[in-house]
């Protein structure tokens, strides 16, 4: 397999240093809010990315991390007068939430910056021994011109990016381009003792610091828009600090566009997951991030959706004919029928069985309980009746959900549903079934 790496600018053949083993470290949310839809894609493009990886066999350390103390945070905090704390660990939830939605695992490992600080902080410090780091009033910063490798990544040379660089008439930096590897604590927010005072890391630090245990990596990876200053600056930390590379192969996917403008809360197409759930699938908006090359750009729009969600049916009216056909292929070898449901229909049909059984079970406590508030004896053929025929019906709706558009993002809110609509029909079984049982006895 041939990746493009952005570092040298062309595929490369893509060989894991361990046989059969991958390292990816892929840069998570800054947690304030909701994922929008440019959040959405490196997710699915790097899950997608490990599922192949794993199908092949392989095994693959899949680590994103979450920046939880950030600028960005401590504003959402202020406003909603809370603590920075409450707000990451608000949306970490989040998070965790619309990924599965989206069928995205969970990766191996799930860093966070605040659980790091002692990493940040000795990273900092060896950086500071080197000389590629400096300390004034509190603050940290980075010698960017020290490391002579700096824009490597973006392929911009120093001077094109002195050129546009900006210092403040009071700004205490040797120089425009560096920049801040830990800063030291204002009033009202959060921070951590160090050798420098109380502070808190800057924001390039952390995945360099995070990452430090698996490097190198195989693939560091994100959306283009992390290409600098994130990336570039995480590579003049670590290469200064340890020495090494920090990955073999830098990745990146394309941009999302919304009606073909860059998306923005200042325009007002800023687009989160849950906005557009509101009228599509998830599996729907999965294939629609998927279904052009990863490094390609990708124009959200509602016809666009309309038309993967046309593509994605056609995709599954193939699988249904495949099924077909497998089934006649395997009679016309001689399969029996038992055969063909262990082999070919069973492994499908698994979520609808497990999500019957599930609400078979809820129906059968419910009505019994009902049964005995009332001191009424339902006899129990017709309790497993009842119960059998609610697990067939909501069973084959939620297993043809759970096969076709990835219902566990839905799932609590399903089975609380589901209890609440077996809680009231459970009266009428009950009137039904004594009316039943009058009936019998009367005979």
């Amino acid at each position: 397999m041939q990746i493009f790496n952005t570092l040298t600018r062309q595929k490369e053949e893509f060989v894991p240093q361990v046989p059969g083993e991958y390292r990816i470290y892929v840069c998570g949310p800054t947690v304030y809010n909701y994922i929008h839809i440019g959040n959405a894609r490196p997710l699915i493009v790097f899950d997608t990315l490990r599922r192949y990886l794993e199908y092949r066999g392989n095994k693959v350390t899949f680590v994103q991390n979450f920046t939880d103390v950030d600028d960005k945070i401590i504003k959402r905090a202020n406003e909603e007068g809370t603590t920075s704390q409450a707000i990451s660990e608000k949306y970490i939830d989040e998070y965790f939430k619309d990924a599965h939605g989206l069928g995205v695992r969970d990766a191996t490992i799930h860093p966070k910056a605040t659980e790091n600080i002692q990493q940040i902080i000795d990273l900092v410090q060896t950086l500071i021994d080197k000389g590629y780091a400096y300390a004034v009033n509190g603050d940290v910063y980075y010698r960017t011109k020290k490391f002579a490798d700096y824009g490597k990544l973006s392929h911009q040379p120093i001077e094109e990016l002195q050129a546009g660089a900006r210092i403040d008439v009071n700004d205490v930096k040797e120089d425009p381009l560096d920049f801040a590897l830990w800063k030291s604590a204002k009033p009202g927010e959060p921070y951590w003792e160090s050798p420098w005072g109380k502070g808190r890391p800057g924001w390039h630090i952390e995945c360099s610091a995070m990452s430090e245990k698996y490097i190198p990596l195989d693939i560091h990876g994100g959306g283009l828009d992390l290409i600098f200053p994130h990336h570039e600056n995480e590579i003049a930390q670590t290469e200064a600090a340890l020495g090494k590379p920090l990955a073999n192969i830098w990745m990146h996917n394309g941009f999302v566009q919304v009606d073909s403008e860059k998306m923005s809360k200042s325009l007002g197409n800023f687009k989160t997951i849950r906005d557009i759930l509101e009228s599509y699938l998830a599996e729907t908006l999965r294939y629609f991030l998927a279904g052009k090359h990863y490094r390609s750009p990708i124009d959200f729009s509602l016809d666009n959706m309309d038309e993967s969600e046309r593509s994605q049916k056609r995709v599954y009216e193939c699988l249904r004919e495949v099924d077909k056909g497998l089934v006649e292929a395997a009679q016309s070898m001689g399969a029996t029928n038992m055969q063909i449901i262990t082999k070919v229909l069973l492994p499908e049909a698994m979520p609808g069985i497990v999500a019957g059984l599930t609400i078979s079970i809820i129906s059968l406590i419910l009505i019994k309980a009902v049964d005995l508030l009332k001191k009424k004896s339902m006899p129990w053929t017709l309790i497993l009746g009842y119960s059998a025929m609610a697990g067939a019906v909501g069973g084959g709706g939620l297993g043809d959900l759970g096969i076709r558009y990835g219902y566990q993002r839905f799932m609590p809110e399903v089975m609380w549903t589901v209890v609440i609509v077996l809680i009231i029909l459970v009266q009428g079984i009950q009137s039904f079934g004594d009316w039943i049982v009058r009936r019998i006895s009367h005979k």
